[in-house]
């Protein structure tokens, strides 16, 4: 019998730290069975945070791995199309969130789910909390977690309490430069070279049970005009086929420049024109259209769409 602390399907930094980051938490208060694991290999992101400060990330999970007898706690997700496919939701036993509830479980839980711009910060609030230490190798993940998920503090989902976990796990760690820090991470997430379009599109998306069923995938970057001259034919190409494979009724690419604070999103077809522009306004230009300074899937594109769709 273990306890598993999992993340969402296709791991960001967030889902795959906060596991990690979480599992420790429960271990100190004496929960020993704790691990963390994750539901897929980790992106060039996370691989490089990891490589950075020498640490190694949980190993992937399948759900034919899980006895019968073992109890699991979420973390970075609770909607069921972002779990691990074939988890049994008999054996949840808590959340640990910073998204939009979606649930319908048919026995209580422990559910933690708070307004802050990362899961990583709910975490590290509970180490204070219960006067817990964290070691420097944790603590360093956990402030490239916040970084990378609230895009430097710069996210409209950014909170103080995300500043003030920052600004501790700077101290705790001795990473005085946190720009210089949070350009680092910028660069290792929009370095694109390695991947193909298909993998650009899926490389951080998520699906969401809207009115119609709908995949908004984001891509963070410093090169987003370079994306989108010299890679939007192969991308819009991906999109269709990503579509398909994934049977969704709207796809939707974000590519947010992570410096100039500013998101483009390329259009698909007529159906996700209608939706863009109703949730957004302005007018979709050559399959692109620009909708400011919104950055965050979760609290500035996620909802105008899914508002939209239900008009």
């Amino acid at each position: 019998m273990k306890h598993i602390v999992i993340g969402h399907l296709k791991p960001d930094l967030d889902a795959t730290v906060s596991a990690l980051a979480q599992a420790e938490f429960l271990r100190q208060l004496g929960y020993h069975d704790a691990q963390a694991f994750i539901t897929q290999p980790i992106n060039q992101e996370t691989q490089f945070v990891f490589d950075k400060f020498s640490a190694t990330p949980p190993t992937v999970l399948t759900a034919t791995q899980i006895s019968s007898d073992d109890t699991i706690t979420l973390v970075d997700h609770n909607e069921e199309d972002q779990r691990l496919q074939g988890l049994n939701p008999q054996q949840l036993i808590g959340i640990v969130d910073h998204h939009k509830a979606n649930l319908n479980l048919g026995h209580p839980i422990a559910i933690t789910i708070k307004p802050v711009g990362s899961t990583s910060t709910i975490i590290y609030d509970r180490f204070q909390k219960h006067t817990l230490k964290l070691d420097q190798k944790l603590a360093s993940l956990m402030l490239c977690a916040i970084l990378s998920d609230t895009v430097g503090l710069k996210s409209s989902t950014t909170t103080d309490k995300d500043r003030g976990a920052v600004t501790a796990l700077s101290t705790l760690t001795g990473i005085t430069d946190i720009d210089a820090l949070t350009l680092e991470i910028f660069k290792a997430k929009s370095n694109i070279s390695a991947l193909t379009p298909e993998q650009i599109v899926k490389n951080d998306y998520k699906i969401f049970d809207f009115a119609k069923k709908t995949f908004i995938g984001q891509l963070e970057t410093v090169q987003q005009a370079e994306v989108l001259t010299t890679h939007k034919a192969a991308l819009l190409e991906a999109m269709a086929t990503v579509k398909q494979a994934e049977g969704v009724e709207l796809l939707f690419l974000a590519v947010t420049d992570i410096l100039a604070i500013n998101t483009k999103i390329l259009i698909l077809s007529e159906a996700e024109k209608e939706v863009a522009e109703k949730a957004f306004g302005g007018t979709t230009n050559d399959s692109v259209l620009d909708i400011g300074a919104k950055m965050s899937r979760k609290k500035d594109i996620g909802p105008p769409i899914e508002e939209a769709i239900k008009v």
